[in-house]
């Protein structure tokens, strides 16, 4: 059986014509009921819940920020350098992001570590770090100090 363009099911369906007559099942009120706001042309309630604040506006913001975002801490090489002349850090042992949070130098949220090169640093020292940029990696070597970065 071979269908052609005219005679395909539904294809000449009539729409259905609200408000001519009775006699047509969708005449008076068309369909919309009787009176109230909804039953009136150019109404839009979609959200509107009687003056309670709505339920879109109620809510936390959440666009472009990703819920389950790693949280990296940032230390830059004249914080340490704060630290080691205020006795924070000793520069025998090695600084790494669990001495960091024991001493509450860092947030204890934080899952990754960065050191980053702004500011000098005098004293020879040893970090254990997830990342770090090229300046504080330079930096680091012309003092003697290491950096091991973690895979």
């Amino acid at each position: 059986m071979m269908i052609s363009l005219n005679n395909r099911a539904k294809s000449n369906k009539k729409k259905i014509r609200v408000g001519r007559g009775i006699g047509s099942g969708k005449g008076k009120t068309s369909g919309r009921g009787v009176k109230g706001q909804k039953s009136r042309s150019g109404v839009s309630i979609k959200s509107f819940e009687g003056g309670q604040m709505p339920l879109y506006r109620r809510l936390p913001k959440r666009g472009f920020n990703p819920i389950e975002k790693k949280s990296i801490a940032i230390l830059n090489l004249d914080k340490i350098q704060a630290f080691i002349d205020k006795k924070n850090i000793k520069t025998s042992e090695t600084l790494n992001s669990n001495l960091l949070k024991k001493l509450r130098l860092i947030n204890k949220r934080s899952s990754k570590l960065k050191i980053l090169g702004s500011g000098v640093i005098k004293d020879k020292i040893n970090i254990e770090a997830d990342l770090a940029s090229k300046s504080a990696v330079s930096k680091l070597e012309k003092i003697g100090g290491s950096i091991q970065i973690k895979k």
